[in-house]
C-alpha cells in the first residue's frame, strides 16, 4: 500500500467517507551544516530526507476540527478560534499553531477533518515538527483555497513554532520542508530568503544515525542561546553600530569586544560567526565536489557546537568519534537542535554498507544504546 492510500484508508476508518479528501506531505531534513545560525539571519545547509508526514484533510461544514494522530492513536477537537496549547496532545500544538498563524494572517478557515501519520522520527533533530506543520499548512491551502506561495508557507509553520508554541527558532526547518529538493542541499539566506540548490558532492552519501537519546533541549533552553546570541549584538553595537545580528560580525569585531563580554556570551557568538563561514566554505567544496573539504568542516562544526554553543552530548560525541575512527567517514556532526538526536555522516558511496554495520555495533559497544541508522540520500 502506498503512503497516499495508506492515510486515506485511515482517514476512511476514522471519519467513514473518503469523498471530498485532500492529501498533502511534508519531508523532514536533516542539515549538513550551519547549526543555530538561522535565528541570526545566517547560512544553513540543510537538505531534504525521504522520510515524511502526511495528512489527510476533509471540510466539514461547521467550524469544529477534528484531528486525529495514527502514530500515537489520539484524537484532538477544538472549534475554530478556540484552539489553546495543549499539555496532554502535545503533537496537536502544531496543527492548531498553523491554523492559529493562518488565522492571525487573515485568511478564512472553516472546520474540517484531519488525519496525521508518518514516519519522521520524533526528538531526533529531523525537524518531524517542521514537516508536519508544512504538510497541515499545505493541506489546508488546498482545502480552503489560500493563497499561500511555498516561502509565504514555510513562515506560517515557523510562526506557528514561535508564537503557539513558544520555541524561538528561525526559518530553516520549514523552509527547506517546503522549498527542499530529495538528493540535493539547499543554501538558505536566513536573512533575505535566498536560496538555491546545490549538488552533494559525487559519489558520496549523506547517513543520520540516532544516538537513542531522545533530544533534550527543550524551549528553555533554546531560547536562552537565543537570549545570548542577543546579547552579543548588543555589546558588538556599540562597536560598529551597523552590527544588526551576529550575521553581521567578524571574528575581528568579536575580539575587539571580548573583554566586554562574559566567556560564555563570547563562546556562543563565536561559533555562530564561525559557523557562518564554514556554511559558506561549505558551499565552495560541493560546487568544486571537493568531499574532503566538506567533511573537514562538519568535524570542525561539532567541535564548535560541542565546546562553544554547548548543545552536545556525550553520546553524539561517541558517536562522531566513532565515525571518524572508521578511516572512510569524511565529515560528521550533531545535526539539528543538539543534546541528544541524530548525527549526520558524509562518506563514500561505496562504504554505506561498512558504515551500517561498523558504526552500530561500535557504539553499542561503547554506550549500550541502540542506534538507528537512516540513509538520507537516495541510493
Amino acid at each position: 500500500m502506498t503512503d497516499e492510500a495508506e492515510i486515506l484508508s485511515i482517514f476512511e476508518n476514522i471519519y467513514r467517507i473518503r469523498e471530498g479528501v485532500i492529501i498533502e506531505s511534508a519531508p523532514g531534513r536533516v542539515n549538513i551544516i550551519g547549526e543555530h545560525t538561522d535565528y541570526n539571519e545566517g547560512y544553513v545547509l540543510p537538505t531534504p530526507i525521504g522520510k515524511r508526514i502526511w495528512v489527510a484533510a476533509r471540510k466539514r461544514t461547521d467550524s469544529e476540527f477534528r484531528l486525529y494522530a495514527h502514530d500515537y492513536r489520539e484524537k484532538h477537537s477544538f472549534a475554530l478560534g478556540g484552539q489553546t496549547f495543549s499539555e496532554k496532545t502535545r503533537w496537536a500544538n502544531y496543527v492548531m499553531g498553523v491554523i492559529d498563524a493562518l488565522q492571525r494572517k487573515g485568511y478564512r478557515l472553516g472546520g474540517a477533518d484531519l488525519a496525521i501519520k508518518g514516519d519522521v522520527p520524533q526528538s531526533a533533530g529531523l525537524s518531524s515538527s517542521a514537516a508536519l506543520e508544512v504538510a497541515t499548512a499545505r493541506a489546508l491551502k488546498g482545502l480552503f483555497d489560500l493563497e499561500l506561495n511555498p516561502v509565504e508557507l514555510a513562515y506560517i509553520g515557523k510562526s506557528a513554532e514561535n508564537d503557539f508554541i513558544g520555541l524561538q527558532s528561525g526559518i530553516m526547518d520549514q523552509f527547506c520542508s517546503s522549498l527542499g529538493k530529495q538528493g540535493q542541499a539547499l543554501l538558505i539566506d536566513c536573512r533575505d530568503n535566498a536560496y538555491r540548490n546545490i549538488k552533494i558532492p559525487w559519489g558520496n552519501t549523506l547517513v543520520a544515525v540516532h544516538t537513542g537519546i531522545r533530544r533534550k533541549l527543550d524551549s528553555s533552553a533554546y531560547n536562552e542561546r537565543v537570549q545570548e546570541c542577543r546579547e552579543g549584538v548588543v555589546a558588538l553595537r556599540q562597536v560598529r553600530p551597523e552590527i544588526v545580528s551576529l550575521r553581521d560580525a567578524t571574528m575581528k569585531d568579536l575580539e575587539a569586544v571580548k573583554g566586554r563580554l562574559p566567556d560564555v556570551i563570547y563562546r556562543r557568538c563565536r561559533h555562530v560567526v564561525r559557523e557562518n563561514a564554514r556554511v559558506l566554505s561549505a558551499v565552495g567544496a560541493m560546487e568544486t565536489n571537493t568531499g574532503a573539504k566538506l567533511g573537514a568542516l562538519m568535524y570542525e562544526s561539532h567541535v564548535s557546537l560541542r565546546d562553544d554553543y554547548g548543545v552536545s552530548c556525550p553520546e553524539l560525541d561517541t558517536l562522531v568519534k566513532i565515525s571518524m575512527e572508521t578511516g572512510y567517514v569524511l565529515g560528521a556532526r550533531l545535526t539539528g537542535a543538539g543534546f541528544g538526536g541524530c548525527t549526520i555522516n558524509l562518506l563514500p558511496r561505496h562504504n554505506l554498507g561498512d558504515f551500517i554495520q561498523e558504526v552500530p555495533t561500535r557504539y553499542r559497544e561503547a554506550t549500550g544504546l541502540k542506534s538507528e541508522v537512516y540513509p538520507v540520500q537516495p541510493q
